[in-house]
This record gives C-alpha cells, structure tokens and sequence, in this order.
C-alpha cells in the first residue's frame, strides 16, 4: 500500500513573538514493513533544525528560532511505502496467555515505568480484569471503551484525567487511549501512549477520526509478540493503517508539536491545521 501524506499546521500571533525550542514528533517511526520513499518538511526561513533520537527512539526535529515572527508553520509531506499486516499474527509465550502478564524479573524491571498506574480510579467492571485470556481481554477492554465513550473532537489540550472521561462518557482519541492505557497498567499489562497517522480508507467525512491531526491509540507489551497496538477510538486492533510517529509513557512524550511562545505584553494566538493521509 502507497500512502501520501501532506500535515499542515500554522500557529499564528496577534504581534510578533518569541518561540521556545519546538520539538517535532511527525517522522514515522523506523519499521521494516514501512518505507519512507520521499520527505520533506519546512518551517519558517531562517529556523534552524536538529534531527535526532529521543530517549524513546522516536525521530524528533527540534527546531530553533532566532528571531520574533507573526506566525510559526508547520509542512511535512510524506511518500511511504506500507506492507500489509495482520494485526493479530502473532504467538504468545505461555506466560503471556492470561491477564495479569507474567513478566520475567528482567522485563518487569525494564517494564516497570509501563506498569505503574498514575492515578487511582473506580474502575468499571468491564475495565477491572482480575483474571481473563489475554486476548480475549485485550480485545473486550478495547471494545468496550470504544462502545461506551463517544467520540468527541477536540484539537487542543491536554487529555482529561480518566476518572472525568469514564464519568462524562465522551472523550477525544487522547483520552480513550490514556483510559485504556491505565486500564491495562491497573490490570497487570505494560502500556504506553502512541501518535501517529491513520489512514481511514473510505471512511465517510463524519466518521473519521483523523481528518485534521494525527491520531492517538495504546499500545500493550505480550510477551511472544512485543508491543501490540490497540486503537480504543474505534475498539480495533491496529494493522497497517496506523502509522507510529511516536511512543512514551506519558502524553506530553507523542505530543506532536511541542514548545512554547513568548513576549514582553500578553499575546494571544490561533491554530489551524490539517492533515491528509490518502493512498497514492
């Protein structure tokens, strides 16, 4: 499969101002099934850019502004070449089999900041697993999610806490992925957080869920079968269509812009963005 993928993102100034270091996270991550066949990204002229690794292994451009300017842009366009996958063709290892996962003594060491709830919270029954086929609990958590918060757009900001987004029902990719990240980590699974692009096919304008930014899931490590994807957006499994640009433990570690702006007088700002991910 030949995706083309053109990102857009303006930030624009009521005056002149100062920007921090931004942080990119916009390059898909290094896999063999995905071939990066043409890139090119751009900011404002007289940046200066630095690609390098992060302490996740995602390729990062941190960019730098010397000057104060009206308005900071963002173009990142992408040619990949995309094998096909199944996201279920895998084996577990026999410890992997039931939830909670028994990891070795060495991967719950290099595992534990995965493992480790950041907030308490009341879960519902279909999220509070005391024991289950891996599988089959992987899938119904996804599922569940997915069925009972409904989807809302929300372009800025930081993900609700999980306790307001299981209580309101409604939550952005953002939020479901921290919910089903912290669920897994309550019932004994290491998570972590994904970004990255979704190619939807021939999904209906009103059903898409990445039609102007990238899209967020969670991804589970099993023993047998490494970090496996799983997109509670829309309670699938994540197969080829799911491009990672970034991983963490944290939201603020895929955020795909990061950084700040600044002045000696209060300055408001806006953004506009978009994004289209189509087969080539």
């Amino acid at each position: 499969m030949r995706l083309a993928i053109s990102y857009r993102a303006e930030y624009r100034y009521d005056s002149p101002a100062s920007l921090s270091a931004h942080v990119l996270r916009l390059f898909p991550r290094p896999d063999p099934a995905v071939r990066i066949e043409r890139q090119s990204l751009t900011t404002v002229d007289n940046a200066s850019m630095q690609v390098r690794r992060d302490l996740f292994d995602n390729v990062v451009a941190t960019c730098f502004f010397p000057d104060e300017i009206p308005a900071l842009t963002i173009h990142l366009d992408l040619d990949l070449d995309v094998e096909e996958r199944n996201p279920f063709d895998f084996l577990l290892e026999p410890r992997g089999l039931r939830i909670p996962c028994g990891y070795t003594p060495e991967e719950r060491r290099l595992l534990a900041p995965f493992l480790r709830p950041s907030e308490p919270v009341a879960w519902p029954e279909p999220l509070a697993l005391a024991s289950r086929p891996m599988i089959d609990g992987l899938v119904g958590m996804n599922r569940w999610i997915a069925e009972s918060i409904r989807y809302e757009r929300r372009e800025e900001g930081e993900p609700l806490p999980v306790g307001e987004t299981l209580a309101l029902g409604r939550g952005a990719c953002r939020d479901v992925a921290v919910v089903l990240a912290e669920a897994l980590r309550h019932n004994g699974v290491a998570a972590r957080l994904v970004s990255g692009y979704l190619f939807e096919g021939d999904a209906t304008a009103e059903d898409r869920r990445a039609a102007s930014a990238l899209h967020a899931w969670t991804d589970a490590y099993l023993p047998g079968a490494g970090w496996v994807g799983l997109d509670p957006t829309h309670g699938v499994m994540c197969n080829h269509c799911f491009i990672p640009t970034a991983v963490g433990l944290t939201p603020a570690d895929i955020a795909p812009v990061s950084g700040s702006y600044f002045s000696d007088t209060p300055v408001g700002s806006t953004l506009s963005s978009s994004l289209a991910v189509l087969r080539s």
